[in-house]
Protein backbone atom coordinates (compact mmCIF):
# COMPACT_ATOMS: atom_id res chain seq x y z
CA UNK A 1 0.00 0.00 0.00
CA UNK A 2 1.76 3.44 -1.00
CA UNK A 3 1.36 6.38 1.11
CA UNK A 4 -0.64 9.39 -0.55
CA UNK A 5 0.10 13.22 0.65
CA UNK A 6 -2.15 15.76 0.72
CA UNK A 7 -2.07 17.86 -3.00
CA UNK A 8 0.31 20.34 -2.37
CA UNK A 9 2.52 18.16 0.05
CA UNK A 10 5.18 16.77 -1.46
CA UNK A 11 4.47 17.58 -4.97
CA UNK A 12 7.52 16.78 -6.64
CA UNK A 13 11.23 18.33 -7.65
CA UNK A 14 9.25 21.44 -8.61
CA UNK A 15 8.06 22.26 -4.88
CA UNK A 16 11.58 21.10 -4.00
CA UNK A 17 13.71 23.53 -5.95
CA UNK A 18 11.25 26.06 -5.16
CA UNK A 19 11.49 25.63 -1.72
CA UNK A 20 15.50 25.16 -1.89
CA UNK A 21 15.55 28.31 -3.76
CA UNK A 22 13.92 30.11 -0.83
CA UNK A 23 15.94 28.85 1.41
CA UNK A 24 18.97 29.93 -0.37
CA UNK A 25 17.68 33.69 -0.75
CA UNK A 26 16.93 33.93 3.13
CA UNK A 27 19.99 32.99 3.65
CA UNK A 28 21.37 35.57 1.36
CA UNK A 29 19.51 38.38 2.96
CA UNK A 30 20.18 37.14 6.17
CA UNK A 31 24.26 37.77 5.19
CA UNK A 32 23.23 41.17 3.76
CA UNK A 33 21.68 42.19 6.71
CA UNK A 34 24.10 40.60 9.24
CA UNK A 35 26.81 43.04 7.17
CA UNK A 36 24.68 46.14 7.44
CA UNK A 37 23.87 45.26 10.82
CA UNK A 38 27.56 45.14 11.70
CA UNK A 39 28.45 48.25 10.45
CA UNK A 40 25.82 50.54 12.07
CA UNK A 41 26.52 52.27 15.63
CA UNK A 42 24.33 53.11 18.60
CA UNK A 43 25.31 55.85 21.22
CA UNK A 44 23.78 54.88 24.29
CA UNK A 45 23.62 57.19 27.65
CA UNK A 46 23.07 56.23 31.17
CA UNK A 47 23.33 58.27 35.00
CA UNK A 48 21.63 61.03 33.88
CA UNK A 49 23.73 61.45 30.43
CA UNK A 50 26.68 61.33 32.40
CA UNK A 51 28.32 58.50 30.43
CA UNK A 52 27.77 57.80 26.78
CA UNK A 53 28.89 54.31 25.01
CA UNK A 54 29.47 54.39 21.22
CA UNK A 55 28.88 50.74 20.21
CA UNK A 56 28.81 49.18 17.07
CA UNK A 57 26.75 46.46 15.65
CA UNK A 58 30.27 43.88 16.27
CA UNK A 59 29.44 44.74 19.86
CA UNK A 60 32.76 46.65 19.76
CA UNK A 61 33.10 49.52 21.88
CA UNK A 62 34.36 52.53 20.23
CA UNK A 63 34.11 55.15 22.80
CA UNK A 64 33.29 55.64 26.01
CA UNK A 65 32.46 59.52 27.07
CA UNK A 66 32.81 60.29 30.99
CA UNK A 67 31.30 63.76 31.86
CA UNK A 68 33.35 65.62 34.58
CA UNK A 69 30.58 65.18 37.44
CA UNK A 70 30.69 62.05 37.62
CA UNK A 71 34.53 61.41 38.26
CA UNK A 72 34.95 61.11 42.52
CA UNK A 73 38.01 60.28 43.42
CA UNK A 74 36.55 59.34 46.68
CA UNK A 75 33.31 57.28 44.71
CA UNK A 76 34.53 55.21 42.22
CA UNK A 77 32.01 52.84 42.78
CA UNK A 78 29.71 55.28 41.22
CA UNK A 79 31.34 55.48 38.27
CA UNK A 80 32.19 51.78 37.53
CA UNK A 81 28.65 50.91 38.34
CA UNK A 82 26.88 53.49 35.75
CA UNK A 83 29.79 52.42 33.14
CA UNK A 84 28.64 49.11 33.92
CA UNK A 85 24.76 50.17 33.05
CA UNK A 86 25.41 51.99 30.25
CA UNK A 87 27.89 48.99 28.39
CA UNK A 88 24.70 46.44 29.44
CA UNK A 89 22.39 48.98 27.96
CA UNK A 90 24.43 48.99 24.37
CA UNK A 91 24.82 45.26 24.14
CA UNK A 92 21.13 45.18 24.33
CA UNK A 93 20.50 47.53 22.00
CA UNK A 94 22.33 46.01 19.34
CA UNK A 95 20.91 42.78 20.53
CA UNK A 96 17.42 43.66 20.39
CA UNK A 97 17.89 45.67 16.99
CA UNK A 98 19.78 42.34 15.55
CA UNK A 99 16.54 40.29 16.25
CA UNK A 100 14.00 42.58 15.17
CA UNK A 101 15.69 43.14 11.60
CA UNK A 102 16.55 39.58 11.44
CA UNK A 103 12.77 38.46 12.50
CA UNK A 104 11.83 40.53 9.27
CA UNK A 105 13.75 38.34 7.16
CA UNK A 106 12.83 35.26 9.08
CA UNK A 107 9.11 35.27 8.96
CA UNK A 108 9.68 35.28 12.72
CA UNK A 109 11.26 31.59 12.57
CA UNK A 110 13.52 30.94 15.46
CA UNK A 111 17.02 30.32 14.08
CA UNK A 112 19.32 30.13 16.83
CA UNK A 113 23.06 30.57 16.48
CA UNK A 114 22.45 32.30 12.71
CA UNK A 115 23.34 36.14 14.20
Amino acid sequence: MKARLPKGMGGGPQDMNAMIRQAQKMQEDMQNLQADLEQREYEISAGGGVVTVKINGKREILNIGIEPEIVDPDDIETLSDVLVAAVNEAIKKVDSVSEQEMGKVTGGLGMPGLF
